[in-house]
């Protein structure tokens, strides 16, 4: 999750303005921390926060990848003989479509210590989620 931050000023002399900003701003995004100190002349606001059409679009794509991973998963495992979960399991599915790795590296990473359980797949995965991340772009 990436947070970002932003100052406001609510000056002593006029601050229903400044006050009806911070509150129209507030109702756009997902707060996670609020500061405030006072300064001569105006209270200072800072605000930390995730911009919540950023978050309802990297839910989009995480749904995506993962229903892609899920339509992947369920016709290698019929085509094998398999378990779902002996192709992929839940857990690192949903890992996976987070993280939405590109790079044989990055899903390495992902699956840390239990790699080598799916190196053979790895290249099918990566481009499970590349070929999903393209056609979100197009």
């Amino acid at each position: 999750m990436t947070l970002e931050i932003k100052t406001f000023s609510i000056p002593d002399d006029q601050p229903d303005g400044a006050q009806a900003d911070l509150a129209a701003f507030l109702r756009t995004v997902e707060v996670s921390r609020i500061d405030t100190a006072y300064a001569p002349g105006a209270w200072r606001v800072l605000v930390l926060y995730q911009d919540l059409r950023r978050k309802e679009e990297s839910q989009q794509i995480e749904a995506s990848i993962a229903a892609a991973l899920g339509l992947w998963r369920d016709r290698t495992a019929t085509t094998e003989g398999l378990s779902r979960d002996a192709v992929l399991p839940d857990d690192l599915l949903q890992e996976i479509a987070r993280f939405a790795p590109t790079t044989g590296h990055e899903l390495s990473i992902i699956l840390g210590t239990r790699s080598s359980d799916f190196d053979a797949r790895a290249p099918e995965i990566v481009q499970v989620v590349r070929t999903t991340l393209e056609e979100l772009i197009d």
